[in-house]
């Protein structure tokens, strides 16, 4: 079965009414994490708030997606994963605003830019990918579990992952070379960008374990034609081209597999797994499969987020 078939069973129909449901997700501005809040914002949600880095330019993708769900309640958090400073602040604004939160789908990312440092000084994929997201949900865990209280509830984790976190250098993730660009590796971009992946992975699979009253899995959204791989430079952009030639996907059919992650029926979804297109539960591989790198990445982050706790009536 080819990518567009394995999809093709999952439309718009079968994304159920949301009424009541406050839902986050990151990036929710531009690529796959638009088409994802334009599906949830026709389903009649409480409350949707995305994650944007520039405020003022996603305010026209705000109107499209009106355009198209003229009652959605869309409601902007400036804030940009590669800085923790950020992240804490629109955690901060998202906890003065919503007494609940359903949903949380982390669909930004970077993917293999160039070797670098995020603003606190971590490799720059696996501080945008995993420890951005890390704080974010650590920020809001707190409302989660709120609402997993609630009668008749159904709290769930949704996080973007990728096929490429198989390509994570030996020995996983290098917990003593991530606060170095890690520019050392044969493949730097792409072992980079497979560590941050596998980082994804491992966490939703540890936050199902320690929390499982919220349903927490990662999704492969497919090989999409999107930003991240629009804009890569021109050989890395031949590359993907003969790499993926008849495999690629459009951000609308990209967005299923979290749509349906997000959504289905609680009885379809087995918390803490690996899904690929569209609700195809997989048996990760490589260091994937390792649950003590799980625990350790959990309790790195533990200790890299301390400082940025938010301490209040939540805690």
């Amino acid at each position: 079965m080819g990518p567009r078939e394995q999809v093709r069973w999952f439309t718009e129909k079968d994304v159920p009414d949301l009424s009541g449901k406050v839902v986050l997700v990151t990036g929710g501005n531009r690529g796959l994490g638009k088409e994802v809040v334009l599906a949830i914002a026709k389903k009649n949600p409480q409350q949707i708030f995305m994650t944007v880095r520039n405020l003022k330019r996603s305010q026209a993708a705000v109107e499209d997606i009106k355009s198209h769900a003229p009652g959605a309640k869309i409601t902007l958090l400036q804030c940009d994963l590669s800085s923790l400073a950020t992240v804490r602040k629109a955690a901060e604004e998202f906890r003065s605003q919503a007494s609940r939160l359903d949903i949380v789908i982390c669909s930004a990312g970077v993917m293999t830019v160039p070797p670098s440092l995020s603003e606190d000084g971590y490799e720059i994929q696996f501080g945008t990918n995993h420890l951005g997201h890390a704080l974010l949900v650590k920020s809001v865990l707190p409302v989660l579990l709120h609402t997993a209280k609630q009668p008749g509830s159904d709290v769930r984790f949704v996080v973007f992952t990728s096929q490429g976190y198989m390509m994570h250098p030996s020995g996983g993730i290098l917990f003593d070379q991530l606060r170095t660009k890690q520019d050392n590796l044969w493949l730097a971009r792409y072992q980079l960008y497979g560590q941050s992946k596998l980082a994804n992975v491992l966490y939703a699979a540890q936050l199902a374990e320690r929390y499982p009253q919220i349903t927490s899995v990662s999704v492969h959204p497919g090989i999409v034609e999107t930003e991240l791989m629009t804009g890569q430079s021109l050989p890395d952009r031949m590359f993907l081209r003969v790499t993926t030639l008849g495999k690629t996907i459009t951000p609308e059919e990209g967005a299923k597999n979290a749509l349906w992650a997000a959504t289905t029926d609680k009885v379809n979804i087995k918390n803490g797994s690996y899904y690929e297109p569209v609700g195809n539960r997989q048996d990760v591989q490589r260091w994937a499969k390792d649950q003590d790198l799980g625990r350790k990445l959990w309790e790195w982050t533990e200790t890299e987020l301390e400082p940025y706790v938010i301490q209040d009536k939540w805690s």
